[in-house]
């Protein structure tokens, strides 16, 4: 997990899935988002993953760059096109289809 007001560029990515997490604190929703992404991660990506955690409280510039109006929002970098999600990720099935974790990864 980074949390890195220094962001990697996109040619310094090594890991196949990229997701930035952008959460408000260490509210009950962005702890649970976090959990959430953890164990999705964990459990459909093993070691296919890199995670990046922006809490705009301490940074809130870093908001501009992917257009975050709500928190917390899961940005998916890579593989494909950006996608997002805003909520806690808590509905699994869900958060697999939106961002297009198919069946042939896990």
């Amino acid at each position: 997990m980074l949390i890195n007001p220094d962001r990697p560029k996109e040619a310094e990515y090594t890991s196949n899935w990229v997701m930035c997490l952008y959460v408000a604190g260490q509210t009950p929703k962005s702890l649970a988002a976090i959990a959430n992404l953890h164990r999705l991660c964990n459990k459909y990506l093993a070691g296919q993953f890199q995670i990046e955690i922006i809490d705009l409280l301490e940074y809130p510039e870093l908001a501009e760059g992917d257009n975050i109006i709500a928190v917390p929002t899961l940005v998916r970098k890579r593989p494909g096109s950006v996608r997002k999600i805003i909520g806690n990720i808590s509905d699994i099935e869900r958060t697999l289809a939106a961002l297009q974790i198919d069946a042939i990864v896990y």
